[in-house]
């Protein structure tokens, strides 16, 4: 079953493009516009073995903030989209990821229901050209888009860096673990048959 999709989201103040394949090497070109956020991009893709290619035209004359919450919003369309019918998926993953001093819990649920709790304290406000207090508003994006439950939680940690790339390794990690197939399941993983 080929589970890739492209998106294409064009706003005033956006343009977006984004392929993914979920059933990828990790291999990844990103460009925002925003140096951090690329490096970001690229290690939630190789840790979590998806194939992505995102380009990011946005008004970063203004700030980074549309950016950065319209490339969460695109990349949860698209996980959405490449997931399908989610016939089959294991549909939950959980990663604890050390970084140095920093280690961070990621658990999702595909389940169809968005929710995000998000708890971090990132000590620098900035992190190269990223406002540190964006990577909530993109993980929001991502977990309404995508129609997930995403729990991210630093559970120690001190450099800002460190914790804001263990996030995106460990929700990598974790998504790749959900949409992975069981062989033992035919449909969707629950008791109701269904996530409507």
């Amino acid at each position: 079953m080929n589970r890739t999709t492209i998106i294409d989201r064009q706003t005033k103040e956006t343009k977006i493009r984004l392929s993914m394949d979920l059933d990828g090497k990790g291999e990844v070109q990103a460009n925002t516009g925003i140096g951090f956020l690329d490096h970001m991009l690229t290690s939630f893709g190789k840790h979590g073995f998806f194939d992505l290619d995102i380009k990011v035209t946005g008004d970063l004359a203004v700030d980074g903030h549309h950016t950065v919450e319209d490339t969460g919003i695109v990349l949860g369309q698209a996980i959405k989209n490449a997931v399908g019918d989610k016939k089959g998926i294991k549909r939950y993953g959980h990663c604890i990821l050390p970084m140095d001093d920093a280690l961070i819990l990621c658990a999702i649920d595909l389940c169809g229901r968005p929710y995000l709790s998000f708890e971090a304290s990132i000590p620098a406000k900035e992190v190269g050209e990223l406002q540190t207090e964006l990577v909530e508003e993109f993980f929001y994006a991502v977990s309404y888009k995508a129609g997930m439950n995403l729990h991210i939680k630093m559970l120690s940690g001190k450099n800002s860096h460190h914790i804001i790339e263990g996030m995106f390794k460990a929700f990598g990690k974790a998504l790749d673990q959900g949409v992975s197939r069981e062989p033992r399941l035919s449909d969707v993983l629950s008791t109701k048959g269904s996530f409507d």
